[in-house]
């Protein structure tokens, strides 16, 4: 358990580092994005992430009244820290390219349906209500297990960013996410061992 909560320390460290290299705004490094060149991948990168990354901000914060286990509710707040200014620039950099953002605020019943269901690892509305249905112990392990699946999805989704975007500050992003969620599953496949 002193192993899991060393490794919880130091990622929520390293989201904490990651945020500061930003600019003021919150973007990454050089991440004025207005009039930066982008192409059609960089808007659906942005434009799928950000709904993505809005429904895992929604199932971590139901840790602090679900979660039986403290490093279950570490984990969340790292989520939620690391998705919530994520969300803001992916929004910012839409506007600053012209093109739509997603409505934001979205409840439990806007995350299951629509083409957000169609994302790599989004939960439909009934895996969302068996989550919130749950208590203690089985929403840990229902959490982890399928905070995992939604990490994998927005792993594939960065993949795709990096491979066929444009806009560096986009790329540079994605490539963000793909490290800090990698190290985030990993993480929970231990704290599932655990359980």
């Amino acid at each position: 358990m002193k192993k899991m909560t060393a490794v919880l320390a130091l990622l929520l460290a390293g989201v904490l580092t990651l945020a500061s290299c930003g600019d003021d705004d919150g973007t990454p490094e050089g991440g004025d994005s207005a009039g930066a060149e982008f192409n059609d991948a960089d808007v659906q990168f942005a434009q799928d992430m950000i709904p993505h990354h809005e429904q895992a901000v929604l199932m971590a914060e139901m840790a602090e009244s679900h979660a039986d286990s403290a490093e279950v509710k570490d984990l969340a707040a790292g989520i939620e820290a690391a998705q919530g200014p994520e969300i803001e620039t992916m929004t910012r950099w839409l506007e600053d390219w012209g093109q739509d953002a997603p409505s934001g605020d979205m409840g439990h019943g806007d995350m299951g349906h629509g083409s957000a269901s169609q994302m790599p690892g989004m939960m439909d509305e009934d895996a969302l209500s068996d989550l919130d249905g749950a208590m203690g112990g089985d929403w840990d392990q229902m959490f982890l297990t399928m905070m995992i699946e939604h990490h994998e999805g927005a792993i594939e989704m960065a993949q795709a960013e990096q491979s066929d975007g444009e806009n560096a500050d986009a790329i540079a992003l994605a490539e963000q996410i793909e490290s800090g969620q990698t190290a985030e599953i990993e993480v929970m496949q231990d704290l599932l061992l655990a359980e």
